[in-house]
């Protein structure tokens, strides 16, 4: 038997990964499904291809194929196509164009002028890429879809059940705050930002929690298809996407600073928006974006768990499997996480040198 701890993104895909195989698992969630404490909530959350790493395009490939297997298999449509753009002179549209096209990814490279013309809404000053794979993922659906795909398929879902320890032996049991005991084969700790706080016994790569901030912003014309964008600057690293239901009733984009987020814990986080996050993004808008409006409809907070290497943490020990794809990019990989997990959990795989708990050692 698979225990899986944590219902987010990772651990609702990784039990519906190794429930579709015909493994026992049991899932638990201390909270409820799609609650709102952690990272994996929302409407809104960026697919994109353009990265300057090789491996990471690949999974990217990966993941999209995982994508629309998660949606055929659930009957439920969750990756929605947009295009997406990357500028900015710290973005280096030039050096992501060279990665895309060694792996064979489609992109146009743009002028500012050219770009100006195509996407009038927002405002370009150097070179701009563009790959048309790149688009938007429902969190929240994702979410909804895997955890119900997994109990059809037999997982056994324990929801508003906190694990308050483990004993890890050849077998690992958990103990929750239900006063229940569960003994597993392996248990995959898919904790997100309470990874930190929970006492395992080996040592964890570093890992910064912080409270992130995003907010909504009003198109000024709705009929307006907006791509995703990154943007990346000396002061600034920003990132918009299409909001979802999360903006309102009417058409908005989403926009929210990736490099810039209140150090805390997932029991300490206060959920309470940072005004100099607001005042800056919003003034970003103004410059930048005149397709919006400049005042934000809708604002939330959520949590990045973030390595120093910027790389997952997708490792086994003993009996247990860690899972933290985590540093504000592990949404868009979310079912080909869970398919490595699944790997992981079952022996059929090793974990990638690059995502190892010891990798720093």
């Amino acid at each position: 038997m698979i225990a899986v701890v944590g219902a987010g993104l990772m651990g609702a895909a990784t039990a519906w990964q190794l429930a579709r195989r015909g493994h026992e698992v049991t899932l638990i969630e201390a909270y409820d499904i799609g609650h709102r404490h952690g990272s994996s909530h929302g409407s809104s959350r960026i697919f994109r291809r353009a990265y300057a790493k090789d491996l990471y395009v690949e999974l990217t490939g990966q993941a999209h194929e995982q994508w629309r297997e998660l949606e055929h298999d659930s009957s439920t449509p969750l990756l929605r196509t947009t295009g997406g753009l990357d500028f900015g002179a710290g973005r280096d549209p030039e050096g992501l164009a060279g990665v895309l096209g060694k792996a064979g990814v489609p992109y146009e490279r743009l002028g500012a002028e050219a770009a100006a013309e195509r996407w009038p809404y927002i405002r370009f000053d150097g070179p701009v890429l563009y790959h048309p794979d790149a688009g938007v993922i429902d969190a929240d659906e994702t979410v909804a879809a895997c955890v119900r795909r997994a109990v059809e398929y037999g997982a056994d879902a324990w929801i508003g059940v906190r694990v308050t320890g483990f004993d890890v032996g050849e077998k690992v049991r958990l103990r929750t705050d239900d006063g229940r005991e569960l003994t597993a084969d392996t248990a995959v700790i898919a904790a997100g930002a309470w990874l930190p706080e929970l006492e395992l016994p080996f040592h964890l790569p570093e890992l910064k929690v912080t409270q992130q901030q995003v907010f909504h912003f009003r198109q000024r014309e709705p009929s307006v298809r907006w791509p995703t964008l990154v943007f990346k600057d000396e002061t600034m690293q920003t990132y918009g996407l299409p909001s979802g239901s999360d903006g309102g009733p009417l058409p908005a984009v989403k926009v929210a600073e990736h490099d810039r987020g209140t150090p805390t814990t997932a029991s300490t986080r206060t959920g309470v928006v940072d005004p100099s996050s607001r005042t800056r993004v919003s003034g970003f808008v103004r410059d930048r974006l005149p397709g919006l409006d400049p005042a934000p409809v809708a604002e939330a907070t959520c949590l990045y768990t973030t390595t120093d290497d910027d790389d997952f943490v997708l490792d086994r020990h003993g009996p247990l499997v860690i899972v933290s794809p985590c540093s504000g990019q592990g949404a868009k990989f979310t079912p080909l996480i869970g398919a490595m997990a699944a790997d992981l959990a079952t022996g059929r795989a090793e974990a990638h040198p690059r995502f190892r708990l010891d990798r720093s050692a």
